[in-house]
């Protein structure tokens, strides 16, 4: 099959979990010997030079990318109240990334054409112009329940109507769109719920995260801090600084009055100088790190202390992967078909999320177990290979229709 490959960033070097997400399945594709074209966003967040990517991955993905400030604007912001549409989607539309859409359709005829995330939708009236391929939507979230959990978690009274106005316009720009894909492939069985009950009649299938488990190898000569606890994750994604902030305003000093020699290892890209200049007792900033798979490993208990976000989170599955036990609120593991108590450890309320974790400073074998059977859940429900045969065999289906 051929496959274009429409990303709302730039999707490689893999390093947050949304472009981890979509690289693997473009290896997973052109392993299995689909020929993929990706043709990406730049946006002032992350932006990418194209030029400076290997060239073994320019040349397989025929990668092309056009900037697009995406930047939230106060005056646009402020018009959109007095508009019908949504905002968060208006601000990855661009007449010169369509043009580009609009060039590689006509240079070459696509089977699949691959949205990834909702913020590209709006280009499909030009592939339908444009071209005969099946649009699936690959669907990282629903993207309105974000905004909905951010509302909930908005301390202001103002800023709280204002989320919850940008979730509603989401919701309703996600229920006119419902229908206007070939096939969705989510990546968690709720979001896929989502999708069928709210009337999507077309195939539907549940492709999750994929991870290359020959790349997530435990390395030898780690030395492991066992008696410590630590986070990675982007820190420019809000869900994961409100998290962080949770865990240290309600949680942290519960675990040191138990625990005072505990050490708390903060890791990960962009962050803010509110944490780069924090000085906690037993706390480390350690930013963005070279080898993430190697600094998991090197630690203890991996947290994911999220409060809001949807989707599926890449690090926590990474982290189990590499045998971590993973202590996670329910919100944090949402998508992943892991068991409290089994593969995973799962606590929403601050003491009890400060209980296990003294539970697991106090005697770190007595939980191994878990990490052990976290690193069989991974291979066997999170094989990259495994995973892109089921979205080869589903897009044949589709292509059936």
């Amino acid at each position: 099959m051929r496959i274009l490959q429409l990303c709302n960033k730039v999707p490689y070097p893999p390093k947050d979990g949304g472009c981890i997400a979509m690289n693997n399945l473009t290896q997973g594709l052109l392993k299995e010997g689909h020929t993929v074209k990706v043709l990406a966003i730049n946006t002032p967040k992350l932006t990418t030079d194209i030029n400076s990517l290997p060239a073994g991955y320019r040349s397989q993905t025929d990668i092309e990318a056009v900037f697009i400030d995406t930047a939230v604007k106060l005056i646009p912001s402020f018009i959109n109240l007095f508009t019908s549409g949504s905002y968060n989607i208006a601000r990855f539309y661009s007449p010169a990334f369509e043009a580009k859409l609009i060039q590689v359709l006509e240079k070459d005829a696509y089977d699949i054409v691959q949205l990834e995330s909702l913020f590209v939708s709006m280009y499909i009236p030009a592939i339908r112009r444009h071209s005969k391929a099946k649009v699936v939507l690959r669907a990282h979230n629903i993207e309105h329940r974000l905004w909905e959990r951010n509302a909930d978690t908005a301390g202001k009274l103002l800023k709280k109507k204002y989320f919850s106005f940008l979730a509603g316009r989401l919701k309703q720009y996600e229920l006119e769109t419902l229908n206007s894909y070939d096939a969705v492939a989510a990546i968690t069985p709720q979001d896929a719920g989502w999708f069928s009950e709210s009337g999507f009649n077309k195939p539907l299938s549940v492709i999750p995260f994929g991870m290359d488990l020959n790349s997530i190898q435990q390395k030898n000569g780690i030395q492991e801090d066992k008696a410590s606890v630590f986070h990675i994750g982007a820190m420019d994604w809000k869900p994961n600084m409100e998290g962080v902030n949770w865990f240290l305003e309600k949680v942290w000093d519960k675990v040191l009055m138990e625990h005072p020699n505990a050490k708390l290892y903060l890791a990960g890209r962009n962050m803010n100088d509110e944490l780069k200049s924090l000085k906690r007792k037993n706390v480390e900033i350690v930013g963005e790190v070279a080898d993430a798979h190697e600094f998991i490993q090197s630690k203890g208990l991996m947290i994911v202390p999220l409060l809001s976000g949807g989707g599926m989170r890449v690090k926590l599955i990474e982290g189990m992967a590499l045998g971590k036990v993973v202590l996670s609120t329910t919100i944090g593991a949402e998508g992943v078909e892991c068991e409290d108590g089994m593969n995973i450890l799962i606590a929403d309320d601050p003491a009890d999320f400060a209980a296990v974790i003294g539970k697991y400073l106090s005697d770190q074998s007595h939980l191994a177990p878990i990490g052990v059977r976290a690193k069989q859940f991974a291979a066997e429900y999170y094989n990259n290979d495994d995973i892109s045969r089921k979205l080869t065999l589903f897009y044949k289906s589709v292509l059936e229709q």
